[in-house]
């Protein structure tokens, strides 16, 4: 399921009392006439009891990073800080809005 059907999901459940288990959702579901492809999704849910709508639409549609469900492995910093040497040097108009072509000039 992608991050549209998600949030339509989640839309679809608002009003079912949380906390609930995957049983509920499924009933809830149901009396809301959901659509098929809704009901084949909450019925892959795992058995356990789910507080929030949050939680539901996570086990659904994973939006923490990594495909596998884990972080990805911090990049190398290359050590140079952004803007290079004129990162630390004070400009004498500091805060004033330059003008580009006089930017392009320095």
């Amino acid at each position: 399921m992608d991050a549209a059907g998600g949030a339509e999901l989640g839309m679809l459940l608002v009003g079912v009392p949380l906390p609930a288990d995957k049983a509920q959702l499924l009933a809830y579901a149901v009396q809301q006439h959901a659509e098929p492809r809704f009901l084949a999704v909450l019925r892959s849910l795992p058995e356990r009891e789910f507080v929030s709508l949050d939680e539901v639409v996570e086990e659904l549609v994973p939006v923490q990073p990594g495909a596998d469900g884990r972080p990805h492995e911090p990049r190398e910093e290359s050590g140079a800080p952004p803007g290079g040497d004129a990162y630390t040097e004070l400009h004498p108009d500091t805060g004033r809005v330059r003008d580009v072509d006089e930017v392009e000039a320095d």
